[in-house]
């Protein structure tokens, strides 16, 4: 076990791109995209997730990742086709199938997530699950809001969500409730 882990881990390879809200880390490995993470100062995630420092060039996933990133922040993607690996349990991946259905420049609540996913009690569950997104934008978590229609439980923080639902809502000719 330990040996396909170590192997795991080595064929991994990231790339940190800019982006409107600050630099963005790609990971990939076994052409798929991994991971996508924001910088937040205390939440980096280690070396094993990381892999090996590459450039965009270095990958056709990281590639794909940033032009369609690209396109995203530009108003002009509203849906990612990316092959993704997403190592989570049965339902935090239930969940993540789940973010993928909202809308884009839609939002809706954990309360409703959780409802969507045939457990309308869990909640907060769904809101851990949602937390524990390994591919955060691509994944749309920004999209979830409290029931009252906070922005709250933002792992890249209020105002990167408030910037990406802005941004979606604006392209779609939608406004921010």
């Amino acid at each position: 076990m330990s040996a396909t882990m170590s192997t795991r881990r080595s064929s991994l390879v990231h790339a940190v791109i800019g982006s409107p809200i600050g630099p963005l880390t790609l990971v990939a490995g076994d052409g798929k995209l991994s991971g996508l993470y924001m910088e937040v100062p205390g939440h980096e995630p280690g070396q094993a997730a990381l892999g090996d420092l590459g450039t965009v060039g270095d990958d056709a996933v990281l590639a794909a990742a940033a032009s369609q990133l690209g396109a995203y922040f530009a108003g002009e993607l509203m849906s990612f086709d990316l092959p993704l690996s997403m190592a989570g349990t049965g339902f935090q991946r239930t969940v993540w199938t789940a973010l993928r259905d909202i809308p884009y420049g839609e939002t809706i609540s954990y309360g409703e997530l959780a409802r969507r996913i045939g457990q309308p009690s869990a909640s907060r569950a769904v809101g851990l699950a949602n937390g524990r997104n390994p591919v955060s934008i691509v994944v749309p978590c920004h999209r979830v809001i409290g029931a009252n229609g906070s922005l709250t439980g933002y792992g890249g923080g209020i105002d990167r969500k408030r910037y990406l639902l802005s941004l979606e809502q604006k392209a779609s000719g939608q406004t921010l409730a």
